[in-house]
């Protein structure tokens, strides 16, 4: 199975466009009926991130999962990768489809990118769901994870140190290509609880758009964006997020500072950390995700 297969709740492949917004093409792929759900992506994903929850969502609502611009089969301009300019990509891509309003669910780097459709555009979004990530200029929000992040492994990316390490000049560049499979698939399974839910097809996915041309260049602009991220989103944290807003951690990850995140920039915080799961709950606990969400949304779910 590969991006092109991915299928609502009944089988039916996913509807697929590559439409010119806001001056770049954005792919999306669309299924199911009901008010409209836009999922995004972290990094280095694309949006066969989400296989498993969309069939779970479409028989609730229109769901759109994005490669987010320089991602997946989304074009790869140079500049834009701030997530202020990618969240206009995704209201222009809402308004290309003829959502008004629309709910927003974000997941990594995605996540950052959600909070600024929120934050940028605050009449187009219904419910904000921020999942597994630090709001660029907020840093950690809880003085306890914090201080644990000193007793951390090395490797462990909650230290930050592939943020350093993304943002020297040159170097990046020269080291990871050709090497991209081994470092990546190291890098998502790092952070999984179970790392056996990242499979071969996920890791196949990851590399076929990363060796492809201007992938590396993609994945170091959006970290090397991050301190611009924060400047741009200071003015909007005196201003609190009035619609509601679910954090969602995973247990072996992020966990509770998900809420830490949210709590400062948002005046009604719901908060989830789902257990026996790291970084990526969309592949580690589909199921109970997509539950999660929905029960979010106001859905009625079969228990």
């Amino acid at each position: 199975m590969g991006t092109y297969d991915m299928t609502d709740h009944v089988g039916q492949r996913l509807t697929h466009g590559r439409p010119e917004v806001n001056g770049v093409n954005i792919h999306y792929a669309m299924g199911g009926s009901g008010d409209p759900v836009i999922l995004l992506h972290g990094v280095p994903k694309t949006m066969f991130f989400w296989r498993k929850v969309i069939p779970l969502l479409t028989p609730h609502h229109t769901v759109v999962a994005v490669d987010c611009r320089g991602y997946g089969d989304s074009e790869r301009p140079q500049t834009g990768y701030d997530t202020q300019t990618m969240a206009q990509d995704i209201v222009a891509l809402a308004d290309h489809l003829g959502f008004e309003r629309f709910r927003i669910v974000g997941e990594d780097w995605g996540a950052a990118i959600a909070y600024a459709v929120a934050a940028f555009h605050r009449d187009r979004v219904e419910q904000l769901v921020f999942q597994e990530m630090l709001l660029p200029g907020l840093g950690y929000g809880s003085d306890d994870v914090a201080g644990r992040t000193r007793t951390l492994k090395k490797e462990d990316t909650r230290t930050m140190w592939h943020l350093d390490f993304f943002n020297v000049p040159h170097y990046p560049e020269m080291l990871m290509p050709g090497r991209e499979r081994e470092f990546w698939s190291f890098f998502m399974k790092r952070e999984m609880y179970d790392p056996s839910a990242a499979t071969d097809e996920d890791v196949d996915e990851q590399v076929r758009w990363l060796e492809s041309p201007g992938g590396t260049h993609t994945i170091l602009e959006v970290y090397r964006a991050n301190d611009l991220d924060g400047e741009q989103n200071a003015p909007q944290f005196e201003h609190k997020l009035t619609i509601p807003v679910l954090a969602v951690g995973g247990e072996a990850f992020f966990g509770d500072e998900v809420r830490h995140q949210m709590e400062p920039v948002a005046q009604d915080v719901r908060s989830v950390v789902i257990e026996r799961c790291g970084h990526n709950p969309s592949l580690e606990r589909p199921d109970e995700l997509a539950r999660i969400y929905l029960e979010f949304f106001g859905e009625t779910v079969a228990a």
